[in-house]
Formats: C-alpha cells, sequence, structure tokens
C-alpha cells in the first residue's frame, strides 16, 4: 500500500479543493444548478468582493466582533471565577453546579428572544448571548479541572506547609491557565455563534443581520459570501488562539 508523505498534506488538500470548485462552477455554467439555491463559486466571490468594494462590510464586521469579543471576555472572567470559587468551596457549588447544568442542557441559543426583549436589539443582548455561551463553558471547564487536579500535588503542597492561597496560586491557577487555553478555541466558537445568533434575532447591523437580509431577499450569494466571511475570521482567530497556546504553556 503507498503512503503519502504527511509534508505535503495541504497541497492535497488544496487540490481537492480546487477541483471541488471548478467542478461546481462547471456544472453552474452548463446550467446544471439553480443560483438561487446553489450560486456558483464565482457568483459567491463577485458578491464577497462587492461587500468590501462600497465599504458596507465594516460596521457589520466591527458590530459582530464587538459582541463576539466583549462576551468571550466577560464569560471567561465570570466563567472561571465561578468555576474556581464553586471549586474549592461546598456550599456554593450545591448553589451554582443545578444552574449551570440546567443552562448547559439547554440549547442556549433559544435565549436569544428573551435576551432582545430584556435588553433590546443593540449591542448588549449580542453581548449577553455570546457572554453565557462561553461562561457555561468555561465554568465547567475549571470547576471540574480543579476537582481532577492530582491529589498527590496538592498533598505535598500542603506538607510543606502551604495554605489554601498557596495551592491556588502554584496548583489550581496554573492548571486552569491550561484548561482555560485548551477550550479557548471552543469559546471564540461559542462567542460568534452567540453574536451572530443574536443578530439574525433582532438587529440593526452585523454579519448575523446580513444574513437575515440574504435570507429575506433570497440572495443565496450573499449568505455563502457571509458564511465563508464568517469561516475565514474565526479560523484566524483560532490560528491567534493556537499560537498563544503554545506560547503560555510552553512551560507545561
Amino acid at each position: 500500500m503507498m503512503r503519502l508523505d504527511p509534508r505535503y498534506t495541504w497541497m492535497r488538500q488544496v487540490a481537492a479543493l480546487a477541483a471541488l470548485l471548478a467542478v461546481w462552477e462547471a456544472a453552474d455554467r452548463a446550467n446544471l444548478l439553480n443560483p438561487i439555491y446553489a450560486p456558483s463559486p464565482s457568483r459567491v466571490g463577485a458578491a464577497l468582493v462587492d461587500l468590501f468594494a462600497d465599504g458596507r462590510i465594516w460596521p457589520h464586521l466591527e458590530a459582530t466582533f464587538g459582541a463576539a469579543l466583549g462576551g468571550l471576555a466577560l464569560g471567561i472572567l465570570v466563567g472561571v471565577v465561578l468555576g474556581v470559587v464553586a471549586a474549592l468551596v461546598p456550599f456554593i457549588a450545591e448553589l451554582l453546579e443545578p444552574v449551570m447544568t440546567v443552562l448547559n442542557a439547554i440549547p442556549r441559543v433559544i435565549l436569544a428572544p428573551l435576551f432582545v426583549i430584556w435588553l433590546g436589539i443593540g449591542l448588549a443582548s449580542k453581548v449577553a448571548l455570546s457572554f453565557i455561551l462561553v461562561a457555561v463553558l468555561i465554568f465547567f471547564t475549571v470547576f471540574t479541572g480543579i476537582r481532577q487536579v492530582d491529589r498527590r500535588l496538592v498533598e505535598r503542597v500542603v506538607t510543606l506547609g502551604g495554605n489554601r492561597r498557596a495551592l491556588v496560586r502554584h496548583v489550581y491557577l496554573p492548571s486552569v491557565a491550561s484548561w482555560v487555553l485548551g477550550n479557548l478555541k471552543i469559546a471564540v466558537g461559542f462567542a460568534f455563534t452567540g453574536a451572530c445568533v443574536g443578530e439574525f434575532v433582532a438587529a440593526t447591523e452585523g454579519l448575523g443581520y446580513l444574513l437575515s437580509f440574504a435570507q429575506s431577499t433570497y440572495n443565496a450569494a450573499l449568505m455563502f459570501a457571509l458564511i465563508l466571511l464568517i469561516l475565514v475570521v474565526v479560523l484566524l482567530i483560532f490560528g491567534l488562539a493556537g499560537r498563544l497556546e503554545k506560547h503560555l504553556l510552553r512551560w507545561n
């Protein structure tokens, strides 16, 4: 059986994608596809170029980025704090764990209409949805992670005279950092999901708002272009998150 050189994996992947796009374009030009449902790559590309050519995409990108990154930052901060406190204080765990379990059990995006009613169609409702998606994920990451810390390491710190503050500083926080950074890519995806879903439900700007507009006008080319744009943006952030993870966890 012939073995493939792993060094050229990306070249094979790019070639396969290029072949798929070529077949897709050829099928469209041969009138085998209905452009209303499956626009060709050239039509999608033209729609994407048009978004940037007239500059109307920038306010929408700014709105979505602001909501997603705001919800991400708040979600990580609150999730870490609540996770640490709940893991170290049993009484707090008894109160928080059932609430977080319920929030984790339901599809949290269904809260979007409720946040719109409470906070309006502005930025706040989108940040809130991104926040709740990220905070629940980070809470369980930290809460479960601290409870799974190697007990022998904890016992050694206590034996050497370390108190709870020393345990938090030298054992729990380094572990929390690795767990949070390990789930950062998932958190980023959740944050953008929350922002886009919130904009899709009710908004005056943002990529989710543009998706809603494209759907209402049956503009499939614009919808594909926006999906591609969101995909590229999230992949770029994934790449940055991966580099940050490697840099901060090089001690590990």
